[in-house]
């Protein structure tokens, strides 16, 4: 199914919520009701079965509830959020660099090609400086309804948001010298690999205790040659794994808290904040300078002045939520 569809058929199954809550309300309004206290039980209710259906569109996963990975899910399917590294390191390393290095940098990495940290790290600002100016329209346009609207708006900017936050991190990665990640979904479904890297990258972003350090192994292991089956086990069943599991944890808490407290506000709730006009201007930044400030001190990008941190002597436990 194309990009388009799924953005369709995820919004129109969004819009139909709204519509359904919309609709009942209206003929409970409409109807004779006993008493002021009827109306705010029929109301309430209504509410219930209205988060309810968005829950369910929201479920990509199908794991019955919402979690980091819909929204992650949610935010590939979205037109214009897989980025392909091969065209982004060309069309970004062009305005500096030889072709000769570009290609280089394309088959190995830009560190690889004799590009400095500090040249990626202005090429970097760039990118972040783009996707929070593109990001911090999106509320002006989705979250001037209030009511039932909010039902649909909602959640739609949010995987909006987490959207410009997974194209963000993807770029970033790509200038720090990881290679390509599989953003190709398959039947659905996306590889368990693929998102856990992006949980991790997340983590980094939103300051979860130890999400840098497991990226930082992560690169290292690349750099030193890990085989690539050994690196899959470590993210997907392994020694990085409970990182992945603690990050999804905390973002599940504070999601679910964030979803349904702004249920029917104007201004749409996110981890750590609220995404509208300047505040989300303001918190974007700061989350892509920390996934930044990690990713240029990994053998990947910065052999003489990384922290070695290696995947075998990483111990995290996902219980540990501090």
């Amino acid at each position: 199914m194309s990009d388009k569809k799924d953005k369709k058929s995820f919004l129109n199954t969004l819009g139909n919520a709204a519509n359904n809550l919309a609709t009942q309300g209206g003929k409970v309004l409409a109807g004779t009701v006993k008493s002021a206290k009827d109306i705010g039980k029929k109301a309430e209710e209504l509410t219930h079965k209205a988060k309810d259906e968005v829950v369910h569109a929201l479920d990509a996963n199908g794991s019955g509830s919402v979690d980091l990975e819909d929204f992650i899910i949610h935010g590939l399917r979205a037109p214009g959020v897989r980025i392909n590294r091969e065209s982004f390191l060309r069309a970004e390393l062009q305005k500096d660099f030889t072709q000769d290095i570009i290609e280089y940098a394309i088959q190995h990495n830009p560190a690889q090609a004799g590009i400095t940290v500090e040249q990626i790290d202005r090429h970097a600002e760039q990118v972040i400086a783009y996707e929070r100016n593109c990001v911090t329209g999106i509320s002006s346009a989705l979250g001037v309804p209030g009511g039932v609207a909010m039902v649909a708006t909602l959640p739609a900017d949010m995987i909006q948001y987490y959207g410009f936050m997974l194209r963000a991190a993807q770029k970033l990665l790509y200038l720090y010298g990881f290679p390509a990640i599989d953003v190709n979904e398959k039947d659905n479904v996306f590889d368990s690999e693929t998102l856990n890297m992006l949980t991790l990258c997340l983590g980094v972003m939103y300051g979860v205790s130890g999400a840098n350090q497991a990226i930082k192994a992560v690169a290292n292991a690349l750099a030193t040659g890990v085989e690539k089956k050994l690196l899959k086990a470590a993210l997907t069943k392994g020694t990085i794994y409970p990182m992945v599991k603690k990050i999804a944890h905390w973002f599940g808490i504070n999601m679910t808290k964030k979803i349904y407290a702004g249920f029917f506000k104007k201004a749409i709730p996110v981890v750590g904040g609220v995404v509208g006009g300047a505040i989300t201007f303001l918190s974007f930044g700061p989350c892509c300078e920390k996934l930044k400030d990690t990713l240029r001190n990994t053998k990947l990008s910065n052999l003489k002045n990384c922290e070695d941190v290696n995947i075998e002597d990483l111990d995290f436990d996902p219980d540990d939520d501090k």
